[in-house]
């Protein structure tokens, strides 16, 4: 009973482990993505271990498969709560909305406005980088003020320059200011 109990405990250690490792990979945060690799491979090695030790009990490789599944909503779960990385939206609105717009920028996001035409009339649509953290923060925000808007969100792999990259640069300096002091 305590080899199923210790092998549920290390796959709910092991995939989230996994799953932030991925998720660092791909985010090309490489030095952190290979910290997480070796405690990683250090935990899989020991539960792998006690499955294939002695007679391979199916209890203990069903705990396993289970603990895998926990795992990896675990895993998912610990990923967004921390929202590594950036998040662009793109706001479809039927008519222009100047309030929506100020209060964004107030709130320290970048908008930038398009207008276009959609199949019927003119549509505005906004574009809006901001940290993934604050997704929701955005998006209650749209809801409230345009709760009929079209919103996309994706993640951007890159990009340059911009309101973003000043304001994190203005506020990297700020930070190091304060720490010399």
């Amino acid at each position: 009973m305590i080899n199923i109990l210790l092998i549920f405990a290390l796959q709910l250690v092991y995939v989230p482990i996994l799953t932030l490792r991925t998720i660092f990979l791909v985010k090309n945060m490489s030095v952190a993505a290979s910290t997480f690799g070796i405690l990683e491979a250090l935990v899989y090695v020991f539960g792998l271990s006690l499955v294939f030790s002695g007679h391979q009990s199916i209890a203990e490789m069903i705990v396993y498969a289970i603990g895998f599944g926990v795992g990896l909503f675990i895993g998912s779960r610990i990923e967004n709560k921390l929202a590594i990385g950036y998040t662009c939206l793109v706001v479809n609105l039927m008519e222009m909305n100047d309030e929506l717009i100020a209060l964004l920028r107030n709130k320290g996001f970048g908008v930038t406005v398009f207008e276009g035409m959609g199949r019927d009339s003119k549509r505005f649509q906004l574009e809006i980088l901001t940290k993934r953290n604050r997704e929701n923060e955005v998006m209650d925000l749209i809801e409230e003020y345009e709760p009929r808007a079209f919103i996309i969100s994706y993640e951007p792999r890159k990009f340059k320059g911009g309101y973003l990259i000043k304001g994190m640069k203005k506020h990297w300096k700020k930070s190091n200011t304060v720490k010399q002091l």
